[in-house]
């Protein structure tokens, strides 16, 4: 199998297309000469785009008839803070609906059912210091683990090939980076709690790559898409700050953030030790651009 999917055939319908990660997948698709069909939640303004309403309205299975996979990227972000009940509600509910309505659409295709390529997360495992988890290790108990069990179990539903991206957070200005930019810059950014724990990453581009490594391929089931080395919070923070000349010095206590963020939101992002390891997506050939958090930070932050 080769380790860059570019010779990808047929069309790729993309749900939450726009996003961080949606919009750099259709980008590349479209660089290599793929059609994209883009699903929206407005009227459509363009010639790839089709409207739909998930949980409210069913969407055409002819929408998806013919393509090569259907990627569903759908859901709130987790960087929005603090996790309200209110908010705890969007995060799982705009995930589930989208993906019930595009499994309920798959099925009725029966056996002509593209591929179903369904987002998930890193946050399925449970926080286990000195444990390396793999795709067959057990779900965590927090909130997101919970938040990412309902949400693989409805991509589940689908006939044929499931592939359930378990996504680490992306090294990206606008992703796990957004919020810690501000405080490097202005040179209060430190440890975040002991910040020994062990912390998932990804690169942008390697997610894109790996998304598309997929898509060509035949891997079924749960897809860690995590980086291949092992980086702490501090590895993290440390090579943030080396990129922007600034201290990394002030430590932040756990409680403290809590009553910020949300107990929730802390325990499930920032006080969690999950060393997730890539193992499906290297077996199958894959290998990355961005080995360390160092490179993938120096990517996303130019000098």
């Amino acid at each position: 199998m080769p380790d860059t999917p570019t010779e990808v055939t047929g069309r790729v319908v993309v749900a939450g297309a726009s996003g961080l990660i949606g919009r750099a997948l259709v980008d590349a698709l479209r660089a290599d000469g793929i059609a994209v069909t883009r699903l929206v939640r407005r009227p459509v303004d363009a010639p790839d785009e089709r409207s739909w309403d998930p949980g409210h309205t069913p969407l055409d299975p002819e929408v998806l008839r013919g393509a090569r996979a259907v990627v569903n990227l759908n859901g709130a972000s987790i960087g929005r803070f603090p996790w309200t009940p209110r908010y705890k509600h969007e995060l799982l509910w705009s995930r589930l609906l989208p993906t019930q309505t595009l499994a309920t659409a798959l099925t009725a295709l029966g056996t002509d059912a593209p591929a179903f390529v369904s987002a998930s997360g890193a946050g399925y495992y449970p926080s286990a210091p000195g444990v390396v988890l793999t795709e067959t290790s057990p779900r965590g108990d927090t909130f997101l683990a919970d938040v990412c069990g309902e949400w693989e179990a409805a991509a589940g539903r689908a006939p044929g090939r499931v592939v359930l991206l378990r996504t680490a957070p992306i090294i990206h200005r606008a992703g796990v980076l957004k919020p810690l930019l501000l405080l490097t810059k202005l040179g209060v950014s430190g440890p975040i709690g002991r910040g020994t724990q062990v912390w998932p990453w990804i690169s942008l581009e390697d997610e894109v790559r790996a998304i598309r490594h997929i898509i060509d391929g035949d891997v079924a089931g749960s897809v860690n898409l995590t980086g291949p080395t092992r980086a702490t919070a501090n590895d993290l923070g440390f090579a943030l700050a080396r990129r922007m000349n600034r201290p990394y010095l002030l430590r932040a206590p756990l409680w403290a953030i809590s009553l910020v963020l949300g107990r929730d939101a802390t325990q499930s992002l920032l006080a969690s030790d999950s060393y997730v390891v890539p193992a499906v997506l290297e077996a199958s050939g894959f290998t990355f651009t961005h080995t360390t958090v160092e490179d993938a930070v120096a990517a996303a932050v130019p000098a």
